[in-house]
């Protein structure tokens, strides 16, 4: 099946600003020009106004900011806040925690070495989510030659703030919509931080 009919099969398309390609949205970032003309990322899709979507790619949000595409897109300048590359991450990190928290909430996932490796144990277990700062080896062992997704887009604090503790390393999370809304998630902040992804 050709990209496009794949993509058209998967959800809402937008256009990116830069690239002018038509993808799925979980692949773009949006951003909204605020009340006083001033940017504001959206990774969420929520806030009000029409949407200028981006390539979740730091490299293409360079560029949009070198070649004024926020302002051309808006049809009028524009405030372009100077942290805004942050702010993008920032908010991508908060939407990986929310999923996190929901899917912990609804019985969907565990952290914790022992937790994890009863879930793994019983083949609960779709996806595992590794703090970004814990160790690769460790990651190894416990994964063992199980053929499972692993993503590191959260430090061990950012985990355990999730999960109410100090630190959590290892996460297991069940089959469900939360597997890929998390993948997905973490693809767009790889794009800004290439150590988020796998």
């Amino acid at each position: 099946m050709p990209d496009d009919a794949i993509a058209r099969e998967r959800g809402p398309l937008r256009r990116c600003i830069v690239t002018r390609q038509v993808l799925p949205k979980e692949r773009l970032v949006r951003f909204v020009i605020g009340p006083a003309r001033e940017l504001v990322p959206d990774p969420g899709g929520r806030l009000p106004g029409r949407g200028l979507w981006l390539l979740a790619q730091e490299d293409v949000l360079r560029k949009a900011l070198k070649q004024g595409a926020f302002a051309k897109a808006a049809r009028g300048s524009v405030g372009v806040p100077g942290n805004l590359g942050a702010l993008v991450v920032s908010g991508l990190r908060q939407r990986i925690r929310d999923f996190l928290g929901f899917a912990r909430r609804s019985g969907e996932a565990v952290a914790g070495r022992e937790a994890v490796m009863d879930w793994l144990r019983h083949g609960k277990v779709a996806l595992l989510v590794q703090a970004s700062d814990g160790s690769p080896a460790e990651r190894s062992r416990l994964v063992g030659s199980r053929e499972l997704p692993v993503l590191t887009p959260l430090t061990a604090a950012e985990l355990g703030g999730v999960f109410g503790r100090d630190r959590a390393v290892h996460v297991a999370v069940s089959p469900g919509r939360m597997v890929s809304s998390l993948q997905a998630e973490t693809a767009r902040l790889a794009g800004f931080e290439p150590a988020a992804g796998v």
